[in-house]
């Protein structure tokens, strides 16, 4: 699995006009899932994201009990190493991504995040301003 983090003042997912997820003040998490990744790996990246010290003052977002939007994004193991058109065969397929997405929400929410969510195999618009700006790639 892996997760581009970014500190943010707000961010939000619209579906068909209507805004399904948003935070203010939290982190926005970018989440793609590849082949091999399961259960456990989705646990352990939920909680390394969750305590990660990118917030002001070196903080988490534990610590500070900031909100965290997870929107899925198979795209983030898009491989340009030959040509031009981007390859996605190391992303999971979606039948195997989905229930990882959902074990990592359920697994913030375990630890006591406030999450709000995109939505699975939807066209999605993602508004976010980061703030700092931070932004961290963590891969498990």
């Amino acid at each position: 699995m892996r997760a581009l983090v970014q500190t943010v003042s707000r961010a939000s997912v619209t579906v068909d006009g209507e805004v399904v997820g948003a935070v203010a003040d939290g982190l926005l998490v970018l989440l793609g899932v590849t082949h091999g990744d399961d259960a456990a790996v989705a646990q352990a990246l939920a909680r390394k994201v969750y305590e990660l010290r990118i917030l002001d003052g070196e903080r988490s977002a534990a610590e500070l009990r900031a909100p965290v939007l997870v929107v899925s994004q198979f795209t983030l193991y898009g491989q340009v190493r030959k040509g031009r058109r981007p390859s996605w065969a190391a992303a999971a397929p979606a039948e195997v991504a989905e229930p990882l997405v959902t074990t990592f929400c359920a697994a913030l929410r375990t630890l006591g995040a406030t999450v709000a969510t995109g939505a699975f195999r939807a066209h999605m618009l993602v508004e976010s301003v980061n703030v700092g700006p931070r932004t961290v790639i963590v891969d498990l």
